[in-house]
């Protein structure tokens, strides 16, 4: 699991990358921390808390508003973005 040091009200960049293959897509998101911590799926996983998968998720909310919930793994990088980074 990856350390979540992310508190509401914090503004962050989220970089993810999915590797197909040979080639690397890389998406980032900015936004507001909303929440963020470990949370259960619905799929089943023995020999776990609750017998349920739990992965790492942090909720953000983008500057026109959107929520948007991102599930992180080892491929996930979280940067804490300062005041002046909020406005460039």
């Amino acid at each position: 699991m990856i350390e979540m040091r992310y508190e509401a009200g914090m503004r962050v960049r989220v970089t993810q990358q999915v590797v197909t293959g040979r080639s690397v897509t890389s998406t980032a998101v900015e936004g507001e921390v909303v929440r963020a911590g470990q949370q259960k799926t619905g799929s089943w996983f023995a020999h776990s808390l609750d017998k349920k998968l739990w992965v790492d998720r942090v909720e953000l909310r983008k500057d026109d508003g959107e929520l948007i919930t991102l599930n992180l793994d080892q491929n996930s990088r979280v940067e804490t973005l300062g005041a002046a980074d909020a406005t460039a």
